[in-house]
């Protein structure tokens, strides 16, 4: 298999940990790419239309995309076990939302800055972004402990991924502040052998 893989991705970096988790690391090449929505990267056209990573191509069908599909795909091809069954299933898999939505806003804000000219640019848009992250990553200290210290699934992995974004591209913004509890379940999954080898490089 293929993986076309960009380091500072947090939907690259929750593929790439479940790779590990899931020990099917040595089962992929890892062909790094740039591509954003106003430079798409032409080499990954081919494998996804729409330009954006993580892809898959895989040996025994087309090409698969958006983290969503591909770790549902690699949990499938382990027998891992990461989406649980019965109502355990559908908690799992609205937690994955969870993260996947704080990443989507992040990189939304990021975006803004990098991106956008700086004569176009709304601080309006930017504050509406970090109010959809604060009121999630506070629902998720309220709500959601009691899953996060059950068994390690994807819904795991992708909170775990999303809170890594915002440390790595807004720590200043301090997500921590008012969610001790899920700071201090945070800084034991950041632990994790998974987590560790696929830290992003410095911002």
């Amino acid at each position: 298999m293929k993986l076309y893989h960009a380091a500072p991705s947090p939907f690259v970096r929750k593929v790439m940990v479940t790779l590990h988790e899931t020990g099917q690391l040595d089962d992929v090449e890892i062909v790094d790419v740039q591509t954003v929505a106003t430079a798409p990267a032409a080499e990954l056209m081919p494998t996804n239309p729409l330009a954006k990573i993580p892809a898959l191509e895989r040996d025994e069908g087309p090409a698969i995309y958006d983290s969503r599909v591909i770790c549902a795909y690699l949990d499938d091809r382990a027998n891992a076990g990461l989406y649980g069954e019965g109502n355990h299933r559908w908690e799992t898999l609205t937690l994955e939302a969870t993260g996947d939505g704080i990443m989507d806003a992040g990189i939304l804000m990021v975006y803004e800055g990098r991106i956008r000219p700086e004569d176009k640019q709304f601080d309006g848009w930017v504050d509406a972004q970090w109010s959809k992250i604060e009121r999630t990553v506070a629902a998720l200290n309220q709500r959601w402990m009691s899953h996060l210290h059950g068994p390690m699934g994807m819904g795991h992995i992708a909170v775990g991924c999303a809170l890594g974004y915002l440390d790595f591209r807004m720590d200043a913004r301090n997500w921590r502040a008012g969610n001790d509890a899920l700071a201090a379940w945070y800084k034991g999954f950041a632990e994790r052998p998974s987590m560790q080898a696929t830290r992003p490089p410095a911002a």
